[in-house]
């Protein structure tokens, strides 16, 4: 049984493509961690719409453009494991990857960019700050210094948005109908983009989300993004990555899979899966 490549592969970024919440990293900043903590887990659990707390965290914060632009530091340095040599073996057999987050954009963009996104496939919140505010008779220090005034409002503002952006997305990327799609993240709006797309993979390596985990068809639980690459390229297209710099996430792949890191809610898939692996990977008595 044929297991079908997924063309259009879209990412969340924070707990997914990185260990860390943004926001949390500039609540800890402000000495307010605590309380934006219990708010982000709240909204991507689901017990709270994300447009009711969205807010209410930056104004706790009232960050400075300098101190968002320096989340990008904090997102580099907590890199999930293989995320960035995923994204390169998909790039290089040809594959659409898109980065969709409900982050701030320019630490989400600079991130993504630096593993290999391009630019227009890069997709988070933009944010407008008071010009008046800090030292802004100091030019050399107004622009770092002015802080935070207010956020855009948009589909990746609230919890039900992300399916907005995949289908602006795909309508402005070289795909085609027949191509399919898959999304995947760790929260519950990743989770209700899920119609959107063709597949949904939950991501639990960083947090495993109750919900997220009970109802996505397929869930990784290895902080190693490696299983994807199943999924995405599907067992028998796991060999084009043989012979190439990346081959070694291929044996990595198929460790954490063996180990139960992959696993599916979703019985038919998981039988398609299966059949598919073993017809390729299967190990003679």
């Amino acid at each position: 049984m044929r297991w079908p490549p997924y063309k259009n592969v879209f990412f969340d970024c924070d707990s997914t493509l990185t260990t860390v919440e943004g926001i949390d990293v500039l609540a800890e900043t402000a000495g307010k961690k605590w309380r934006v903590e219990v708010l982000t887990n709240a909204a991507m659990n689901g017990s709270l719409d994300l447009e009711d707390v969205y807010e209410k965290r930056l104004k706790a914060v009232r960050p400075t453009r300098g101190q968002v632009s320096a989340i990008r530091n904090s997102y580099k340095k907590n890199t999930v494991e293989d995320a960035a040599a995923v994204i390169e073996a998909l790039q290089a057999l040809h594959h659409n990857v898109f980065i969709i987050s409900g982050g701030l954009y320019e630490p989400v963009k600079e991130f993504g960019i630096s593993l290999g996104v391009p630019e227009e496939n890069i997709r988070a919140v933009g944010v407008q700050y008071d010009t008046l505010s800090g030292e802004w008779w100091n030019l050399a220090n107004a622009e770092h210094e002015a802080r935070y005034k207010q956020y855009e409002e948009g589909a990746l503002t609230i919890s039900d948005g992300k399916a907005e952006i995949v289908r602006e997305l795909l309508a402005q990327s070289d795909t085609s109908p027949k191509d399919h799609s898959l999304l995947i993240g760790d929260g519950s709006s990743d989770l209700l983009a899920s119609r959107s797309v063709d597949l949904f993979v939950g991501y639990g390596g960083v947090i495993a989300r109750e919900r997220v985990q009970r109802e996505a068809p397929v869930f990784i639980h290895s902080l190693s993004l490696a299983p994807l690459l199943s999924l995405v390229l599907g067992p028998a297209g796991l060999l084009q990555l043989k012979d190439t710099s990346q081959e070694y996430l291929v044996d990595k792949c198929l460790q954490l899979i063996e180990k139960g890191d992959l696993t599916f809610n979703h019985e038919r898939l998981n039988q398609k899966f299966t059949k598919a692996h073993q017809a390729i990977f299967a190990r003679p008595n």
